[in-house]
């Protein structure tokens, strides 16, 4: 067996393998937004004078080439300060615009999702959440079923946060437009890291986040297809064609574009080595860890994403072990430590979802990292097991 003495002679660490938290800001991001914070610190709305012209410019040029990432057109985008917002811009702003009416979405989305659709039902709406299967993948049967003459909104996200899964878009996309329902999609964990053209899927309403992808926190967008009906959360100075009022941050705007531009070259290429690491860091804790379980479908997956369950293992313990030596977590960034919500909706028991371990790879991750995860996590299940 491998020896605590071991973990701590381990160099480099703690590992880094929680990505899908955030990331970090690429060095060409912090270096494109840096005029932005006080040399060019006009406001984009000001466009009488130099300032304001060069800020309106910078964020237009921004729109444009995130825009041409997704294939649309730049005025489909509406910034917001990330993909929670746009979220909740979507579902709120057109469930409201439509009345009362019936929406359909998924047990193992983000809160981001779920807590608006529980406004929306306090509202009067009417909300089905689908379960998903073992895999953690709904079928275009599965919701074909499930709408009503008064269903107007359907809601999936396009990869989980939680185990990776990429669900149907394009199948489940043309069953709602069959029906002429809005089909939204969370693509927060998608976005740059997978091919995703809201158009050639058929997706409506599209919700986007920088920081997942190398870019800024703080800024997101959301892709509205012509004609979509919103009401504003919020009102002010009439900016984002009056659907999103406030200031626009352009730095971060331009720290977005550039992160985008980031993740699209050679995306390709990073994820299949993403992926062939995933697979060795599974496949190697296989060896190591007698009974782990992987949570959700191998494929169609995250490249970059392994979420694993180890029964029999206190996770409280296997998390404070793990702590000075990895960095994980066992569900969403925002989930603030409760159980996973997304494991527990696949068949986890409780104490099941407190012992698993959602690891998602970054771009630097090594072969060196992911050898010495194993053998850390290795170390932390056997502490755990005393």
């Amino acid at each position: 067996m491998i020896t605590t003495v071991r973990t701590n002679q381990l160099s480099r660490l703690p590992l880094a393998f929680d990505h899908q938290a955030t990331t970090p800001c690429a060095a060409e991001v912090v270096e494109a937004m840096a005029p932005y914070w006080s040399e060019e610190w006009g406001n984009p709305s000001s466009r009488q004078h130099r300032l304001g012209l060069t800020a309106s410019a910078a964020v237009k040029l921004a729109r444009r080439q995130i825009a041409e990432a997704l294939a649309v057109t730049p005025q489909r985008l509406v910034f917001t300060s990330g993909a929670t917002e746009a979220n909740n811009l979507a579902l709120l702003g057109h469930a409201r615009a439509l009345g009362s009416c019936h929406l359909i979405s998924v047990t193992t989305e983000h809160h981001a999702v779920l807590d608006p659709l529980k406004q929306l039902q306090r509202e009067g709406f009417s909300i089905t959440l689908l379960s998903p299967g073992h895999d953690g993948l709904i079928s275009p049967k599965q919701l074909e079923k499930t709408i009503t003459s008064e269903t107007r909104l359907v809601s999936v996200m396009a990869a989980n946060n939680e185990i990776g899964v990429l669900q149907p878009l394009a199948a489940l996309a043309s069953v709602c437009r069959d029906h002429g329902i809005t089909f939204h999609s969370d693509a927060a964990q998608a976005f740059g890291h997978i091919p995703l053209e809201p158009d050639a899927t058929g997706v409506d309403l599209l919700s986007l986040s920088a920081h997942k992808l190398y870019g800024p926190k703080g800024i997101g967008a959301l892709v509205i297809r012509d004609e979509i009906a919103l009401q504003p959360l919020q009102w002010g100075g009439g900016q984002e064609a009056g659907l999103r009022a406030g200031t626009l941050p352009t730095a971060l705007i331009v720290g977005f574009a550039t992160a985008v531009q980031l993740a699209m070259a050679g995306r390709e290429s990073r994820q299949q080595r993403l992926a062939a690491l995933r697979d060795q860091l599974w496949a190697d804790l296989k060896r190591q860890i007698p009974g782990v379980q992987m949570n959700g479908a191998l494929a169609p997956r995250l490249p970059h994403n392994l979420n694993i369950s180890l029964p029999g293992v206190n996770g409280s313990r296997l998390h404070r072990a793990l702590r000075p030596h990895l960095a994980c977590s066992s569900g969403s960034a925002c989930s603030n430590g409760a159980p996973s919500h997304v494991l527990q909706a696949l068949g986890r028991t409780r104490p099941e979802a407190e012992a698993s371990l959602r690891l998602s790879l970054g771009r630097d991750t090594s072969v060196d990292d992911i050898q010495q995860a194993v053998i850390v996590i290795g170390d932390a299940v056997a502490a755990a097991k005393h």
